[in-house]
């Protein structure tokens, strides 16, 4: 899965130019699904809905990566996974994570016997009918799963290697139905990849290590199935943030506290160090505050000192339209962004965690 990677690049520059000290710390915290479900739907059945021979819902439509001075071959290829071992790995996925009273397989294809082709999608007799059989509340249908592999191999002179990449993208299409209910009411697309690697001292030996078709077939087509998860339930991420601990005795007292645990005399540290000082220094008080408030869950606040840091570093950006002054700015304004999208999703993930409360 790709993120947007400007804040950590930005990030790793300080720590190569920073005169201050940078102590790069990890977070883990939970981002909502993009589907909300009703506390009411508790068991759910994962059903096997792909075609014995599907049509491409959904082709990729990016472009293949330049070809560089290294590169001597490559390879694309295009597979129709196979649709039990993504329905049960989906399965499996959903039941790992407990957030459904029962997770339900039907990994059986549910068009194997058609004789004449018809509509992909469930009908709402069909979705009643699975829905009563499986006794679930509602349903998720794998509908089609495309890969696409791209195998490119380069020769490396300064170690006289090969080196094969296999990177293959998998294109899922999964659909959410409930009974009662005219057509699907939400479909997922959990575009995604997995990737291999080979090196070898010859391109033969190289050939022959690298993946092959079967095998790339059944893990990617296992690793589709855990793609649409973190649509589907809230799901932890693990992001790193920089503390800087240099500059002034508050702020290397403020890391003892740190050490500690100690995050409300930290920050009681820092706002007096950002009373106290102006331009790059200030900036970093602020950052390390809003991180002080991140790690007490208290986002609003986190986020509202993270926008101090942006509004310095902007401005300072501006007047001197140095390369390291806007260095400060990207790093501040991707940390205020990543915040921002915390505190969005407080009030869904609120909702959705809503399920686990004792009922009266």
């Amino acid at each position: 899965m790709k993120r947007n990677s400007l804040y950590p690049l930005m990030a790793l520059l300080w720590l190569a130019t920073a005169c201050q000290s940078v102590q790069p710390l990890s977070i883990d915290y939970m981002l909502p699904a993009e589907v909300s479900f009703p506390a009411s739907l508790k068991r759910v059945g994962v059903v096997n809905n792909m075609p014995a021979s599907p049509e491409t819902l959904h082709m990729p439509t990016d472009a293949e990566p330049p070809k560089d001075e290294l590169e001597i071959r490559r390879k694309t290829e295009y597979y129709t996974g196979d649709a039990k071992i993504t329905t049960e790995s989906l399965a499996e996925s959903l039941a790992a994570e407990n957030y459904f009273d029962q997770v339900i397989i039907c990994d059986s294809a549910l068009r194997a016997r058609d004789l004449t082709p018809r509509e992909s999608t469930l009908s709402r007799e069909e979705v009643n009918l699975l829905s009563h059989d499986l006794g679930v509340d509602f349903l998720i249908a794998l509908e089609n799963v495309q890969l696409r592999s791209l195998r490119r191999v380069s020769y490396l002179p300064d170690i006289h290697a090969y080196y094969e990449t296999t990177d293959v993208k998998v294109f899922p299409t999964f659909r959410i139905y409930l009974p009662n209910r005219h057509g699907a009411v939400s479909t997922i697309l959990s575009t995604d990849s997995i990737f291999w690697e080979e090196v070898g001292s010859s391109d033969g030996e190289v050939q022959a290590r690298s993946i092959q078709k079967d095998e790339l077939i059944e893990a990617a087509s296992q690793f589709a199935g855990t793609t649409p998860v973190r649509y589907l339930l809230p799901h932890w991420r693990t992001a790193q943030r920089y503390l800087f601990t240099g500059g002034s005795v508050d702020m290397r007292d403020a890391a003892v506290y740190v050490r500690e645990g100690n995050w409300p005399d930290a920050i009681a540290l820092w706002k007096r160090h950002y009373e106290q000082k102006k331009g790059k220094q200030k900036m970093q008080a602020a950052c390390n505050i809003a991180l002080g408030y991140e790690m007490q869950d208290s986002i609003a606040a986190a986020a509202h000192w993270a926008e101090k840091a942006v509004e310095i570093t902007r401005q300072r950006a501006e007047k001197t339209e140095s390369e390291n002054d806007l260095s400060y700015y990207m790093f501040a304004y991707s940390y205020w962004q990543e915040l921002q999208e915390r505190l969005q999703g407080i009030a869904r993930l609120d909702a959705q965690m809503r399920r686990f409360e004792e009922e009266p």
